[in-house]
C-alpha cells in the first residue's frame, strides 16, 4: 500500500527539475472537514461507509479516544488518501488527495518548522506509525477553514520514518544566528523533549480549596494531603496538551476516586516551551466526557534534565481566588532542552569515545559517573558507526569464559553485557516483537480473558481448575503459534548476536562432547535466555511498556498474561519436566508437544542468513527501494545545504541525530560534574579515559557559551531576535489555536536552560568563553564517513559552502530555496546580553584566573575518585 515513487524518470537531473514523491496513507478527517468531501455519486459513499466499518471497535466505542479537540465535537474518521510531495526548488508543496481525486489540503512544506512535523503519539488514536503535521492558515490551503493538525498513518514504521525525514528536509530547522553568521549556516540549533509519567489519581471528584503559591505560575505539588473525603466512583482519563496543542491521552481507568494509570509518554522534537497542561476528564456512558479540572505547568520554571515527581493539584477553572481543587494526580516530569553545535565541534569527543568499546563506556558511566540514562545515547552513536554488534560480541568474549560466574551472567545476571543486549533487542527488534505477540496480546486484553489455575487463588473446585488449565493451554498455543510463524522475520543484527552467544557457550562449555543431556542443551538455552527471558516474555508480562497495548491491563488480565508468560518461558527452557507449582503440571503435554518447534525456532533466530534488503522477511529495514529514492534526493540536495541544516536531517533508517546524542552525553557529564563531591582526593587509578572525556565536555561547554554570547551580542537588533518569523496568514483562515506553531507573543529574553548559569562559571571561564568575538572555525570531523554511513553528511560540501567571506554575499543572492535566511529567537538568547555582561565575556584571555583552573581540576578528580 505505502509505496514511495520518484515520478521523475530522468537519469540526470538539474536543480530546476521538480521532484515528486507519492505515498498511500490513512488520513484522519475531522467530521466538520469531511462534509465537503463526499462525492455526489452514491456508490462511492457506500464504499467509504464500508471502510468506516473496518475501524477497530475500541475507537468506535469510546468517543474520547476519537476526539482530537478538547471535546468530542472534533471527532472524525480515517479515510484512504494519497500524498504527493512536489519540490520545485523555490517551493515545496504536499498535496493530500482523498478518494484518489478529491484535493483535501495543500501544505506548503517549505514554510514549516522542523517541530511542526513530528511522530504522533500512538495513544491519540490507538494507531501506530502516525505522523502529525501542524500548520497555520497561511501555510496551507484547503476546501475548509480547518487548521487543526493533520494526522497520517503509514503502512509501517519504515515508511513513516522515511517520510518524516523527507518532509523535514524541506522544512526549516531551528537554527540560531543564521542571519548574522554564514559559517556553518548559523551558530547552533535547539532540541527539546518532555518525558511525562502519569501514575495515579487521588480524591478525584472531591472539592477542596486549592493550596496555591502566590509566587508560582501554577499550583504547587505536594507529597501528601491530610484532607480526606468520601471517594467518588468514576471513569477518568487524562489528555496532555503542550502549548495548547493535544499530544497524548491516557486510557480510561475506573477507580473509586483513585484510578491507576502508570502510563509513560515521551514527547520529542518540540517547539519552544510554554506550558504543559494535563486535563482530567470524567467519562460516562452515552454522554459526552465532562472536564473535571486540569494541571497547568509552566515549563520554563523547570530545571533541565532533572526529574520532578509528586502530587499535583487538579484545579477547576474559575480564577485563582475562585478556583476549586477537585483532586490530585501523581506525575513525574523531566524536561530536556539541548544546544546542538555543528558536528565538527564534537570531533574531539568522538575521538575519545572511539578509543574504547562502547560497553566499557556504559559501565564507567553507570559505575563511576552514576549516569544511567546515557547508555541509549552511546548505543545510538555505535549504531550510526555500524559497530554496535561488533562491540557487544567483543565484550561477550570477556564475559562468557566457561566459569560459574559467566554461567550466571547469561542466565540470571544483570551486567553491562546483559543490559546492552536488552537495549539492542528493544532497538532492532521492535517490529519483530510486534509481529510475534502484538496481535494476540491485544486479543487477550480486548476479550478480557481471565485465566486462573491456582485453586487457592480461585477458591473453586477441581472442575473449574481443570477448565482454567484448558483455557491456559489454548491461549498459550495461540501465542506460541504466532511467535513461531514469524521466526524468519528476526532481524539480522539479533541473529548475529544470538549466534555469537550460542557459539561461545559451545566453545567454553564443550557441550558437543558432553555426556550430560543438560549440558548439551546449554547453547540453545543461552539463546532463549536472551530471546525469551529478556525480550519476548517481558513483552507478554508488560505489553504497555513495549507499546503493544495502551495502558496497564486490569488485574485479572495481568494474571492471565503472567500464566501465559510462565508457560512460554517453560517451553523456552527446553525442560518440560520441571514445574515449580503443582497447578502448572497440567501443561506438561503442551510443553512436550511443542518442544521440537521451539528447538527449530532457536536454531532459526540464531543463524544469520544472506541479507536480502528487498525481502519483506529479511528483518532488516536498511535499504528498501522507497528509501533509496529519498536518500538519493537528499544526497543531491545536500551539496548546497549549509552545515547545520544538513546535519539537522536525521539519518535513515533509524532516524538518528548524532550531534544531538553527543550533546546529550556532554550535558549529562557536565551536570554530574557540578553535583559531584569535589573534596575527594585523587587516586592513582584515576581513569584516564574518563578524564579525557570530561575535558572534552568542558571544552564543548566553552564553545556553546561562546556561541550563545556571540548571538547575544546582536541583541541591539530587536526585530531580528524572533526565530519564529511572521508567517503568511489569510484573513479567511486564521492560525489554529491548537497549532503548536502559532505565532508567539514576544517574551522576556532568557538564557538556554542547557547553558551554564553565571553561578556555575568563574570569571576566567567567562573570559575564556568569549575571548574571541567570532567562533573559531570547526575542524573537519575525524572518520566522518564511518560515523554517518549512508547519511547526508557523507557528501563533501560543495565549493559554494566553503567559499571565502567575500563570495558569501553574492552566493546568498543566488542560494536555492533551502538556503533561505531565517530569523532568530529570543527564546534561547543568553541573559548575558546586557552591556555589562557582554563586556565581561569579551575580556582578553590574558586576565584569566588561575584559581578557576584549579577548581575545574578538583571537579574532575572528585568525579573520578567516586566509587
Amino acid at each position: 500500500m505505502s509505496e514511495i515513487s520518484d515520478s521523475t524518470q530522468q537519469s540526470t537531473r538539474t536543480s530546476s527539475c521538480p521532484r515528486e514523491f507519492l505515498v498511500s496513507v490513512e488520513l484522519y478527517v475531522p467530521t466538520v472537514a469531511s462534509f465537503g468531501l463526499w462525492k455526489p455519486v452514491v456508490p462511492r459513499r457506500k464504499v467509504d461507509t464500508s471502510k468506516t466499518e473496518e475501524t477497530p471497535r475500541s475507537l468506535k466505542e469510546k468517543s474520547s479516544w476519537i476526539s482530537v479537540a478538547r471535546t468530542p465535537a472534533g471527532a472524525g474518521q480515517w479515510r484512504p488518501a494519497t500524498c504527493k510531495l512536489t519540490d520545485e526548488d523555490e517551493s515545496c508543496s504536499l498535496n493530500i488527495y482523498v478518494d484518489e481525486t478529491i484535493l483535501y489540503q495543500t501544505i506548503y512544506v517549505h514554510m514549516l518548522n522542523h517541530f511542526d512535523i513530528r511522530h504522533a503519539d500512538s495513544s491519540l488514536f490507538l494507531r501506530k506509525n502516525c505522523m502529525a503535521l501542524t500548520s497555520a492558515g497561511g501555510q496551507r490551503w484547503g476546501s475548509s477553514a480547518n487548521t487543526e493538525p493533520i494526522y497520517f498513518q503509514f503502512e509501517d514504521a519504515d515508511t513513516c520514518n522515511t517520510w518524516l525525514v523527507l518532509l523535514r528536509s524541506y522544512s526549516k530547522p531551528e537554527i540560531y544566528g543564521q542571519t548574522f553568521v554564514s559559517r556553518d549556516g548559523g551558530l547552533y540549533r535547539m532540541w527539546r523533549q518532555v518525558e511525562l509519567s502519569i501514575s495515579q489519581g487521588r480524591n478525584l471528584g472531591n472539592h477542596f480549596k486549592p493550596q496555591l503559591d502566590a509566587n508560582a505560575s501554577s499550583a504547587t505539588l505536594s507529597e501528601g494531603d491530610p484532607r480526606e473525603a468520601d471517594p467518588v466512583d468514576l471513569d477518568a482519563f487524562c489528555e496532555i496538551h503542550l502549548n495548547d496543542s493535544i499530544c497524548a491521552r491516557t486510557t480510561v481507568k475506573k477507580g473509586i476516586g483513585s484510578p491507576d494509570w502508570h502510563e509513560n509518554f515521551s514527547l520529542s522534537d518540540l517547539p519552544p516551551f510554554e506550558t504543559l497542561e494535563v486535563t482530567v476528564w470524567r467519562e460516562k456512558r452515552l454522554l459526552k466526557p465532562m472536564l473535571l479540572g486540569s494541571v497547568r505547568i509552566a515549563l520554563t520554571n523547570f530545571r533541565r534534565s532533572e526529574a520532578v515527581e509528586g502530587w499535583f493539584p487538579i484545579i477547576q477553572a474559575g480564577g485563582v481566588s475562585n478556583s476549586i481543587q477537585v483532586g490530585e494526580i501523581r506525575m513525574k516530569l523531566t524536561v530536556d532542552e539541548e544546544i546542538i553545535l555543528p558536528h565538527a565541534s564534537y570531533s574531539g569527543l568522538l575521538t575519545v569515545l572511539r578509543d574504547r568499546n562502547v560497553l566499557e563506556w556504559m559501565s564507567d558511566f553507570e559505575r563511576r559517573l552514576h549516569l544511567r540514562t546515557t547508555s541509549y545515547q552511546l548505543m545510538c552513536i555505535a549504531i550510526a558507526k555500524n559497530v554496535l554488534v561488533e562491540h557487544i560480541t567483543e565484550y561477550a568474549d570477556r564475559e562468557v569464559d566457561g566459569t560459574p560466574s559467566s554461567h550466571n551472567t547469561i542466565f540470571r545476571g544483570n551486567t553491562t553485557f546483559t543490559k546492552t543486549m536488552e537495549l539492542a533487542m528493544a532497538f532492532y527488534g521492535k517490529a519483530f516483537l510486534e509481529s510475534s505477540i502484538g496481535s494476540t496480546i491485544r486479543r487477550i486484553c480486548s476479550e478480557k480473558v481471565a485465566i486462573e489455575v491456582d485453586p487457592v487463588r480461585s477458591g473453586k473446585g477441581a472442575k473449574e481448575v481443570e477448565r482454567g488449565v484448558d483455557q491456559l493451554i489454548h491461549w498459550s498455543q495461540e501465542v506460541w503459534n504466532q511467535i513461531y510463524a514469524v521466526r524468519n522475520q528476526c532481524p539480522h543484527e539479533l541473529r548475529r548476536l544470538f549466534e555469537h552467544v550460542r557459539k561461545l557457550v559451545e566453545k567454553h562449555y564443550h557441550t558437543k562432547d558432553s555426556q550430560d543431556p543438560h549440558n548439551r542443551e546449554l547453547p540453545r538455552q543461552s539463546v532463549s535466555a536472551f530471546c525469551f527471558l529478556r525480550f519476548i516474555v517481558p513483552g507478554i508480562l508488560n505489553p504497555h511498556l513495549f507499546g503493544l497495548y495502551p495502558g496497564l491491563p486490569s488485574a485479572r488480565i495481568q494474571r492471565s498474561l503472567t500464566l501465559i508468560a510462565k508457560v512460554i518461558q517453560s517451553l523456552a527452557n527446553l525442560n518440560p519436566n520441571v514445574q515449580k507449582e503443582e497447578f502448572m503440571r497440567g501443561i506438561k503435554d503442551f510443553l512436550k508437544q511443542n518442544l521440537p518447534s521451539m528447538v527449530d525456532y532457536i536454531l532459526v533466530v540464531s543463524t544469520p542468513v544472506p541479507l536480502d534488503p528487498y525481502s519483506p522477511h529479511s528483518g532488516h529495514p536498511a535499504h528498501s527501494h522507497q528509501r533509496l529514492n529519498v536518500v538519493s534526493s537528499l544526497h543531491e540536495r545536500s551539496t548546497t545545504m549549509p552545515v547545520l541544516e544538513r546535519e539537522s536531517i536525521p539519518l535513515l533508517p533509524h532516524v538518528l541525530d548524532i550531534p544531538r546524542h553527543l550533546a546529550r552525553i556532554s550535558s549529562s557529564v557536565l551536570r554530574n560534574a557540578r553535583s559531584a563531591d569535589t573534596k575527594g582526593k585523587s587516586s592513582e587509578d584515576n581513569n584516564q579515559y574518563l578524564s579525557g572525556l570530561c575535558a572534552q565536555c568542558f571544552d564543548l561547554e566553552d564553545q556553546s557559551l561562546a556561541r550563545v554570547s556571540q548571538l547575544a551580542g546582536v541583541e541591539s537588533y530587536p526585530i531580528a531576535l524572533k526565530w519564529d518569523a511572521p508567517r503568511m496568514t489569510s484573513s479567511a483562515a486564521p492560525p489554529s489555536p491548537a497549532s503548536s506553531s502559532k505565532i508567539v507573543e514576544s517574551r522576556k529574553v532568557s538564557r538556554p536552560y542547557t547553558a551554564p548559569s553565571l553561578s556555575d562559571l568563574s570569571g576566567a571561564d567567562h573570559r575564556k568563553a568569549s575571548s574571541d568575538n567570532m567562533t573559531p572555525l570547526s575542524p573537519i570531523p575525524h572518520d566522518l564517513s564511518s560515523l554517518r554511513r549512508g547519511s547526508v553528511s557523507d557528501i563533501p560540501s560543495s565549493p559554494k559552502v566553503t567559499s571565502s567571506p567575500e563570495e558569501r554575499p553574492l552566493r546568498a543572492m543566488n542560494r536555492p530555496r533551502f538556503l533561505r535566511p531565517k530569523s532568530i529567537s529570543a527564546e534561547s538568547i543568553s541573559s548575558l546580553a546586557s552591556p555589562a555582561g557582554t563586556r565581561s565575556l569579551r575580556s582578553p584571555p590574558e586576565f584569566q584566573d588561575l584559581e578557576a583552573s584549579r577548581k575545574r581540576k578538583n571537579v574532575l578528580q572528585g568525579i573520578l575518585t567516586k566509587r
